[in-house]
């Protein structure tokens, strides 16, 4: 029973107002939780008895009490039992709560390695010029956004690349060197040349990111995401390509994008609103609600009828926990919206208000109950 109607129970029971279905159902309740109330702390199961027994009617019919002593015993378990149990379920749902505030939502992190191997972590480093190679000189701003700027131009054959890296728990912001901006979602990667040349701008995306493509109309800007290339000349939109998804998702939000299986004759043409769902060799267009599908860059979850599975993969990349979600349950839709800036408790709460899901909490593990 959960914890109201318990209450309600025990308040019309102690009244005498409980119906026979009611009073088998605190019988019912009685007999599968009897076991389980034995764990109950002894200062706790004392309280309860005193509150139970203080309002027994044998102390307020004396004359009846031989009679009504046997039903009196058998109802003040019940009652016991059920009351154990709600300590029980309010002292683990505050355990839980301990243990989720522990869990913070992700921050502004990520590893920058150079051409030459050399590694450097950008959370831990100031403003300022971080690096410079091929003519260019790479900083990084008061806000925390990685930028390329070109100071010399350097003819050479031979490209060199620059790879960025989200952790889970991680997002970053990073200006490429023809201009385009770029945000990575958490548990993503790019990488990308350290200058374009007077050829296609290409770049290699793994995760989720959103593009703002500074226009070139004399060289095409490609972004390669495990089987799909998308090929813009300059434009908005956003691309969710993480493997464990199994389909890349992507959106366009201003101009017009060409999304294609690898070489082969197989592609979708996008406009602004619709959305194209790479699964296996198929593409599929809907149309959608662009601030939905960019919500994770404005530090919003928000779910639309999404499955369970997929939320909760969301969670547990922005949270950096781990989550176990049983097969039967990852097809189950939910809705709602809540800030990426909240504690973890305020995006799991959402759902469990549904009363279909119920979350355990051990560590930085998130169990998925029914």
């Amino acid at each position: 029973m959960e914890n109201k109607e318990a209450k309600e129970l025990l308040i019309k029971y102690k009244v005498g107002m409980c119906t026979d279905e009611e009073l088998a159902l605190l019988e019912s309740w009685y007999l599968d939780y009897q076991d389980e109330a034995t764990a109950i702390f002894p200062e706790g199961i004392a309280k309860v008895k005193e509150d139970i027994w203080a309002g027994l009617p044998v102390h307020q019919s004396v004359g009846k009490s031989v009679s009504l002593w046997p039903r009196i015993a058998v109802a003040a378990s019940i009652l016991v039992c059920i009351a154990i149990g709600l300590v029980y379920y309010q002292y683990n749902q505050r355990k839980d709560d301990t243990r989720l505030a522990a869990i913070v939502p992700g921050s502004n992190k990520a590893v920058l390695t150079l051409s030459d191997g050399s590694k450097i972590d950008l959370s831990d480093i100031s403003k300022g010029t971080l690096a410079k190679q091929s003519g260019i000189t790479i900083t990084k701003t008061a806000d925390g956004e990685l930028v390329y700027t070109v100071v010399e131009n350097k003819s050479t054959n031979e490209l060199q690349f620059n790879t960025i890296e989200t952790p889970r728990g991680g997002q970053y912001q990073i200006s490429l060197p023809d201009g385009t901006k770029v945000w990575l979602n958490a548990s993503s990667s790019l990488i990308y040349p350290t200058s374009f040349g007077a050829g296609e701008r290409k770049v290699k995306l793994q995760g989720e990111a959103y593009f703002e493509v500074m226009h070139d109309k004399t060289r095409q800007f490609k972004v390669m995401s495990n089987d799909q290339i998308i090929t813009v000349l300059g434009t908005h939109f956003n691309v969710s390509a993480y493997k464990d998804d199994h389909r890349i998702v992507t959106t366009l939000l201003q101009g017009k994008v060409r999304v294609q299986l690898n070489d082969l004759d197989v592609y979708a043409e996008l406009s602004p609103g619709e959305q194209s769902i790479l699964v296996g060799h198929n593409f599929s267009v809907e149309k959608i609600d662009n601030d939905d599908a960019i919500a994770w860059k404005n530090n919003s979850f928000v779910f639309d009828n999404e499955e369970l599975g997929s939320i909760m993969r969301k969670i547990s990349r922005w949270y950096d926990v781990d989550v176990v979600c049983p097969p039967e349950m990852e097809k189950m839709p939910f809705s709602g919206t809540v800030s990426r800036n909240k504690n973890i408790r305020q995006a799991l709460r959402i759902m469990e208000l549904t009363g279909t899901v119920h979350f355990g909490v051990e560590g930085r593990r998130i169990t998925v109950m029914p």
